[in-house]
């Protein structure tokens, strides 16, 4: 099954084109650069380059969050414009999943963080065994300092190595490096791609768990800062 992937939750840009989980053709970006400048051009020269026509497409998938309110918006656009003359169906993928299928090849867990400002992630964990991915907790906001002690805990049961990835690397990771295991993934398996985004579609394929266009929605873990400080102002005034 021919699938396009898009991924753009968050300043990098990628798309790939698969057939199952091999990967036919994959482009990423990482630079301050519109989404909306440079995300067609990147399918359509995608496109080219590895000789797929898009009727040939069977499957889009998107990661549909958390990250980026205007990269997300854009991504589920993009695909809605490419699956909707067609009505081809569309995956919804979460944009922390993505970063655990960087390391499918490794047993390990997978602490997958995107920065939420303010000393907060938007955060998942994943057991990563014998290339099966495990969630083991829902997609959340938390603050930075929880997390260090929920993964203090988690290591107290499970003997693993704990990577931390994904654009929230940095703002995690000082007040998790002095945990026994945890470390601080190397830039190549860091951030969300389009690949990570197409492996972890394959299920959904598979199960015929998808969503047509018009369906496709995005998944926010907390209201945009306008509309937080909409709220705030009308609270205020009670």
């Amino acid at each position: 099954m021919k699938t396009l992937s898009i991924e753009c939750s968050a300043t990098p840009c990628s798309v790939a084109i698969t057939d199952n989980d091999k990967v036919l053709a994959s482009s990423f970006i990482n630079v301050k650069l519109t989404h909306s400048q440079t995300l067609i051009p990147m399918v359509e020269a995608l496109l080219k380059s590895a000789n797929v026509k898009l009727s040939e497409i069977e499957g889009f998938a998107v990661s549909a969050g958390p990250g980026s309110f205007t990269g997300i918006r854009i991504g589920i656009s993009a695909i809605k414009g490419l699956a909707q003359a067609k009505k081809i169906p569309c995956a919804s993928v979460s944009t922390l999943e993505a970063i655990a299928y960087n390391f499918i090849d490794t047993d390990c867990i997978v602490c997958a963080v995107m920065d939420a400002r303010c000393n907060q992630v938007y955060n998942a964990l994943f057991k990563v065994k014998n290339g099966e991915i495990e969630r083991l907790c829902p997609d959340r906001a938390l603050m930075c300092d929880e997390l260090s002690n929920e993964l203090s805990n988690l290591l107290n049961e499970e003997n693993l190595k704990v990577f931390i990835a994904g654009d929230g690397t940095d703002v995690f990771y000082p007040f998790a490096e002095n945990i026994k295991n945890v470390i601080k993934s190397f830039e190549s398996r860091r951030y969300q791609s389009a690949i990570g985004v197409s492996l972890a579609s394959i299920k959904d394929f598979d199960k015929g768990n998808t969503i047509s266009p018009e369906k496709l929605l995005p998944i926010y873990l907390r209201l945009p800062q306008a509309e937080r400080e909409l709220k705030q102002k009308k609270e205020l005034k009670k």
